[in-house]
């Protein structure tokens, strides 16, 4: 058996050998810089998947045990991008890794703002406006999924400067020519609809290592068929998560989870075949010594239990046999369907809770919720403001189509994913009713504590907020006619009224 795995294991190295020869060969027909840079990111690679599962090392460097290969498990360099869009589109959970932080993030949507005050500027009102038209925030959210399921994805920007289909490899001129430019329409692609053709080679060159021309496949909807064409860098939008040394390909989100979500599907699809055969009883037929079986007798019986088994007959008509139900064996795979989705939840910073759908109601832990939201905030504005929206409006600047912010810059504002829920605001107001019942009640608190910080401290409300309502204390008590002196008399009265202990009357 040794020999055996080392003839195996000695064919699997010839076989790479080959590949890597070839791959040189290719190299060769490039030019330096190019080689230099994916040179180096394919041994990295290489290196890292070569080394994945092999145990019990020799000095002659071969190996005992390749888990990955007992398990089931490919080599990294084997998970194809039609793979990650495979598992994502039949795999629950992997579509959950996939759709739940994407949704969280883009929630709400986002607006750009330029302005504190409450008139809406030239270049609030423009990016309202191009929002509206092509739903941006759409295609941003779809534009996201796609960019986790490989490496990069594009957001194809259709301009109205291109008059056919050669003109998407032209380069999107700064200068309009005095021509207003329009947004036609905006394509979130996928990896594999948008492949890179040529790169920037030039080491003096600010773009050098950064893609020139893409290969970008649409289908036609009229005749449903596949059709090539070369776009330049200026009508694209390049989109990657979770980079690296690499400014240009991200890692897929699926990689690091891909052996637990195989492992899942092991688990779930064998408990599930488990129960079809397990959870009705087996059966032992025993024969009469003294009965006799032609040819015919037994296909027919083969036939029975063939429909028996695979097509849920219920009914046995058998001659001179005595069929004894054997013990069922169903376990419940809860345990090790817990264990991976805990690994997942670990490796993916999504709470098993949100994972698994269960994150409403009494279901939802505080934790939980706090470091999901603290998590959704921060790839808010590490990923998706920096990669997607702001990488997004600043062409749409550069090329006219939003006009230049007065201030010469823009904010983003998204919904607040802390904002409580309706059933939380009423028991916040609640709280907040009693305490303010205790403040009020309580004789001499202002002494203390003022209205205006009581409010500010005890309450938490902002400065506006208090100003409001204490605007609209004030217009309260001059609608009753009571005076703040009236008030400050009162105040004064029950002072002296609590601070003064009583005076004996004298007896007569």
């Amino acid at each position: 058996m040794k020999r055996q795995n080392e003839t195996n294991r000695r064919e699997k190295l010839m076989t790479r050998k080959k590949e890597l020869v070839t791959l040189g060969q290719k190299m060769k027909s490039m030019s330096s810089a190019s080689v230099t840079r994916i040179e180096g990111s394919l041994t990295t690679r290489a290196e890292l998947g070569a080394a994945l599962g092999y145990q019990y090392g020799t000095s002659a460097g071969t190996y005992q045990r390749d888990l990955y290969e007992a398990l089931g498990y490919p080599e990294t360099t084997g998970i194809q991008l039609k793979d990650y869009l495979a598992r994502y589109a039949r795999q629950d959970i992997a579509k959950a890794i996939i759709d739940r932080p994407v949704k969280a993030t883009w929630s709400g949507g986002v607006r750009l703002t330029e302005s504190e005050k409450t008139e809406e500027t030239a270049f609030e009102k423009a990016w309202k406006d191009l929002e509206r038209k092509h739903s941006l925030c759409s295609k941003f959210l779809r534009v996201d999924k796609l960019t986790g399921l490989g490496e990069y994805g594009v957001l194809l920007l259709g301009l109205s400067d291109v008059s056919n289909k050669d003109g998407l490899s032209k380069p999107v001129l700064t200068s309009s020519n005095g021509k207003k430019r329009e947004l036609l329409y905006v394509k979130p692609l996928s990896q594999s609809s948008a492949e890179i053709e040529t790169w920037d080679d030039d080491p003096s060159s600010p773009r050098y290592g950064y893609p020139v021309l893409y290969k970008v496949t649409i289908v036609e909807p009229s005749t449903n068929t596949e059709r090539q064409l070369q776009v330049h860098y200026t009508r694209m939008v390049h989109i990657a998560d979770d980079l690296e040394e690499s400014e240009i390909k991200g890692t897929p989100r699926l990689l690091a989870v891909w052996n637990r979500l195989m492992d899942l599907e092991k688990i779930m699809g064998g408990s599930a075949e488990m129960f079809w055969r397990g959870a009705r009883p087996g059966y032992a037929a025993t024969t009469d010594p003294d009965a006799q079986f032609n040819d015919d007798d037994l296909d027919e019986l083969e036939d029975q239990l063939d429909e028996y088994e695979h097509k849920l007959r219920r009914f046995l008509i058998l001659e001179s046999m005595k069929i004894t139900p054997l013990a069922m064996q169903v376990a419940d795979p809860t345990a090790h369907v817990d264990t991976q989705i805990q690994a997942i939840s670990a490796i993916t910073g999504i709470p098993k809770r949100i994972l698994t759908g269960s994150e409403r109601g009494e279901l939802a832990s505080t934790e939980d919720r706090s470091a999901w939201l603290e998590s959704i905030k921060t790839r808010r504005n590490m990923f998706a403001e920096p990669q997607i929206v702001r990488a997004f409006a600043d062409m749409m600047i550069a090329y006219g189509i939003l006009p230049d912010p007065i201030t010469g810059d823009y904010g983003l504002k998204w919904e607040d994913p802390f904002a409580p829920s309706e059933e939380e605001k009423a028991r916040i107001g609640e709280v907040r009713a009693r305490a303010l019942s205790y403040y009020a009640n309580a004789i001499g608190a202002r002494d203390i504590v003022t209205e205006e910080a009581f409010f500010k401290f005890f309450m938490g409300f902002e400065l506006d907020d208090i100003d409001i309502i204490l605007g609209l204390m004030e217009k309260h008590l001059e609608e009753v006619g009571v005076t703040e002196l009236d008030i400050e008399e009162a105040m004064a009265a029950a002072k002296k009224q609590t601070r003064k202990p009583p005076v004996p009357e004298e007896e007569e």
